[in-house]
């Protein structure tokens, strides 16, 4: 599932409120095999690109720190 900057921080909202780990995997080039995506209680696609995996891991983290300053009402994250 691909997010807006909105949406991620509402999705990320509600998965911290269910309590217990949250894990971020970063799947290959060709993605997850049927036994990952059987055990995923949700999949966040950051784009139909293909990424490395160093830009991907970069990606996420500032993805999910302008999510936690839009769920904190920090002024990071701007709408157009």
């Amino acid at each position: 599932q691909m997010f807006d900057s909105e949406r991620l921080a509402q999705a990320l909202s509600g998965w911290l409120a269910q309590g217990g780990p949250l894990a971020l995997v970063i799947g290959g080039a060709d993605g997850f095999g049927p036994a990952m995506r059987e055990r995923a209680r949700a999949s966040w696609s950051l784009s139909s690109l293909t990424f490395p995996h160093m830009l991907a891991r970069v990606v996420v983290l500032e993805q999910l720190y302008r999510a936690f300053s839009l769920l904190h009402n920090l002024p990071y994250h701007r709408e157009h």
